[in-house]
């Protein structure tokens, strides 16, 4: 065991879906593609299996119609196989019909989706073009460097019989970490992630360095699903395209139930969350390496999250 610095990697999980998505929005600021496009204009050969139809909007909104497609190990590297393997995707219910959380699948496509339009492997057009003119180059991973390997803290989950914590063997590889996972494998500080959410918070600048226009964060970070229940959390997320935001229904997941209706974030599974509030400038980002599950994970980030509100003034 070591302790923490400001410099300790953790893995994102899930919060990588709101990185790997500003490179779409990038895309769209620059006019390579729009969110009302079809994924198939851009993709060939995504049509296969009746997806020819589907939106980026639908894609990002988690309205794609195949949470559970499989995807192979050997896509992290063969990324050929990785444009086969989300071509061949079959749907499970009609694209645009329900909202329900692509874990994996949704990025993934995103990820082939930026490079059929860029040419160029999604992880080193999200470093070129999203981390490093933030100046989070050094902080914030898609795609972890061999280099910055010692910095990540490994992964703990209860163990089986509810006792100690152990390691879990699935993420804490070289492999894993190099693969950068764009729905689920990013690496980054707390500081990163704040400074990220702080350039959304204030309209796409962070330390005088333009990254979105005030329109675009406006436009991704909007409620697209309303208050339709998503299939897989069981509550409506109001979702955008790539965070999801407080809106005004009872609960919300992880934003903390105290929150502005605009405040808007994403979360990874069982250990984090990161935010921005519009309204007050705030940004919040909550890292850690202890995976747990729900209900003990949601619990505790909305008495978190809700202590951060409480703060605000």
């Amino acid at each position: 065991r070591a302790t923490a610095s400001e410099d300790t990697l953790w893995l994102l999980y899930s919060n990588t879906k709101v990185i790997t998505a500003c490179a779409v929005w990038l895309l769209v600021e620059r006019g390579a593609l729009s969110f009302t496009d079809r994924v198939a204009e851009h993709l060939p050969g995504f049509e296969q299996n009746a997806k020819g139809d589907i939106t980026v909007i639908q894609l990002l909104t988690h309205q794609a119609g195949f949470p559970n497609a499989q995807v192979p190990k050997a896509v992290w590297e063969d990324h050929d196989l990785l444009r086969q393997t989300v071509c061949g995707f079959s749907l499970e219910w009609t694209p645009g019909s329900r909202v329900h959380y692509h874990g994996l699948t949704a990025h993934w496509t995103a990820a082939a989706l930026i490079e059929a339009v860029t040419k160029t492997d999604y992880r080193d057009f999200i470093r070129a073009n999203v981390t490093e003119p933030l100046g989070l180059g050094n902080e914030l991973f898609v795609g972890l460097p061999d280099a910055q390997q010692g910095r990540a803290a490994d992964i703990h989950e209860p163990a089986s019989d509810g006792g100690r914590q152990v390691k879990r063997a699935d993420e804490n590889n070289a492999e894993f970490r190099r693969a950068g996972s764009p729905g689920g494998g990013g690496y980054g500080t707390a500081r990163a992630m704040a400074a990220f959410y702080q350039m959304m918070a204030h309209g796409g600048v962070l330390n005088g360095v333009r990254l979105l226009s005030p329109r675009m964060v406006a436009y991704v970070t909007r409620n697209f699903t309303g208050d339709r229940i998503d299939g897989f959390m069981g509550m409506p997320m109001h979702r955008g395209l790539g965070p999801h935001s407080r809106g005004t229904t009872d609960t919300i997941r992880g934003l903390g139930s105290l929150a502005s209706p605009r405040v808007f974030g994403h979360g990874g599974v069982g250990s984090s969350y990161c935010w921005a509030d519009p309204d007050s400038g705030v940004s919040f980002s909550y890292l850690t390496n202890s995976r747990v599950p729900d209900p003990w994970h949601s619990q505790r980030m909305d008495i978190v999250s809700n202590h951060v509100h409480s703060a605000i003034r």
